[in-house]
């Protein structure tokens, strides 16, 4: 059966926006909101701790995100709920007041649109809050609720909040503010596809789906797809797989994934043993061992035939997010790591994913520490926000950086060359991780070129220039690369 993949999405640059930390916005609506009290911006954040950035800051923003180069927004969860993440859902159709609401959300819509934005937003389905409506009522009425076979209930009483007690009912990873939905209740499913319609329906491009793989009920996916797709053929449907997914990419399940094992190996090969090992979560993600040329590009190889070619190039392809720590603190605040990171990023199949902050150096450990509020431009790293904003023009002005084949030319040592064609149109990026200059050999039989690329249309060292040899035979190119250094060759 063919794959069919939403085209825009193999085009895009994604940014990630966890919303009460990215911008704050005046509330035009609802002027009362902003006499709420809030831990004040720039502090540290917290767990439970609220920062009051909405949905009106976000389009006070987009001229900022257009600039940049970004072309999809997907939104960490927006509806109503009582945790900053907003993970628990509360009212799966309502954005959260505090967010400015529907209205809000529409406006925002509105806006990105017209500057040619996507809006992808976080599906949690697999689980709700304590205080969703169905739920609760449980809680109140106990085995009287009509509602009982909505959640997985196992006895008698249910203890939502005493932790000295079990709780009686199913909760995602045992934590019991977030009761799992009963899946196999024809009702429950009803109410998530129409959930997912509704927001289709109102003009989002798709949805990034929570724990996909919590839910088991046979068939689930494939009904959301083609419900989903039904009313818009181009949705995007990207699910939270952090390992091998190959089992939801056959094309009757999801578009791609959160390609998390993209991010652990580009992070083990360009930051090495800079990683900060405490800073890496136990959830299948490996930026660490260190890893070099050769290994790197097994991976690689490993990563681009596991999956259909129309699926790699809507994968989402991330080097941090929500659930890590920050790129610059995981590399031990190393700039370089997180330049050639990103230059990796910018020119693998797949559409990259910005992690609001990453672009200008903002740092962060581990949960809560990794959502912080985004900063002023008074403590941006101007270096890393123009490396940012030249690769993600790279990427919009050669088409070869986005559909274009990739082919591995040579890995040596820390060395570690590839080519992106397309039609007439070559680029060679070549990345040398080493703290000393890189010398490969490389042959380019097969490859057919009509012309040599040997101009450098971007570097990671501004000295690049003076330290690079670029030397062309009829069946050979000859690198040296300079140290902790990559090129884009065009």
């Amino acid at each position: 059966m063919p794959i069919h993949t939403p085209d825009w999405v193999k085009h895009a640059v994604f940014y990630q926006i966890f919303p009460d930390r990215f911008a704050r916005g005046l509330q035009p609506l609802m002027p009362k909101l902003e006499t709420v009290p809030l831990e004040a911006w720039e502090a540290p954040p917290t767990p439970q701790g609220y920062k009051g950035g909405n949905l009106w800051g976000v389009i006070d923003k987009l001229d900022y995100l257009q600039d940049l180069g970004v072309t999809a927004i997907y939104f960490t969860p927006i509806f109503q709920s009582a945790s900053n993440h907003r993970y628990h859902t509360q009212d799966y159709y309502q954005v959260d007041p505090l967010l400015g609401g529907n209205t809000a959300f529409y406006r925002l819509l509105e806006a990105a649109h017209w500057r040619g934005m996507k809006v992808v937003l976080d599906g949690v389905f697999n689980h709700a809050s304590r205080g969703f409506f169905f739920f609760n009522d449980i809680l109140e009425n106990g085995p009287h609720s009509p509602w009982i076979d909505w959640f997985k209930i196992e006895g008698w009483p249910l203890a939502p909040y005493d932790g000295d007690r079990p709780a009686n009912y199913k909760g995602w990873a045992d934590n019991r503010a977030l009761p799992e939905f009963n899946h196999a209740n024809p009702a429950v499913r009803e109410y998530i596809m129409q959930v997912a319609e509704h927001w289709i329906r109102q003009g989002i491009d798709g949805w990034r789906l929570d724990v996909p793989m919590c839910i088991k009920e046979p068939g689930f996916w494939q009904e959301f797809r083609d419900r989903v797709k039904a009313i818009n053929p181009n949705a995007y449907i990207v699910g939270e797989i952090w390992r091998d997914a190959r089992q939801w990419l056959d094309g009757t399940q999801f578009d791609g994934v959160l390609n998390y094992w993209f991010a652990g190996a580009t992070i083990a090969y360009t930051a090495g043993d800079r990683v900060i090992r405490d800073q890496v979560q136990d959830r299948d993600y490996d930026p660490y061992p260190a890893m070099d040329a050769v290994t790197y590009a097994e991976k690689i190889q490993l990563l681009l035939h596991r999956y259909p070619w129309d699926i790699q190039l809507t994968q989402l392809n991330l080097l941090a997010s929500h659930d890590t720590a920050r790129l610059l603190t995981l590399a031990g605040g190393d700039i370089n790591s997180v330049k050639l990171a990103t230059l990796l990023l910018m020119t693998f199949p797949g559409a990259p994913s910005l992690y609001y902050g990453d672009e200008v150096g903002l740092e962060g450990a581990l949960d809560p520490d990794c959502r912080r509020s985004f900063p002023p431009p008074a403590q941006w790293n101007t270096d890393l926000f123009e490396c940012h904003c030249q690769l993600i023009s790279l990427r919009h002005a050669h088409m070869a950086l986005r559909i274009g084949e990739y082919r591995l030319l040579g890995a040596e040592g820390l060395a570690y060359v590839f080519a992106r064609l397309w039609e007439g149109d070559v680029l060679i990026v070549a990345v040398n991780s080493d703290d000393i200059p890189a010398r490969i050999d490389l042959e380019t039989v097969g490859m057919r070129l009509h012309a040599q690329p040997s101009q450098i249309l971007y570097s990671t060292n501004a000295d690049a220039e003076k330290h690079t040899s670029i030397l062309w035979t009829a069946d050979n190119l000859f690198l040296e690369i300079p140290p902790r250094t990559g090129l884009i060759l065009g």
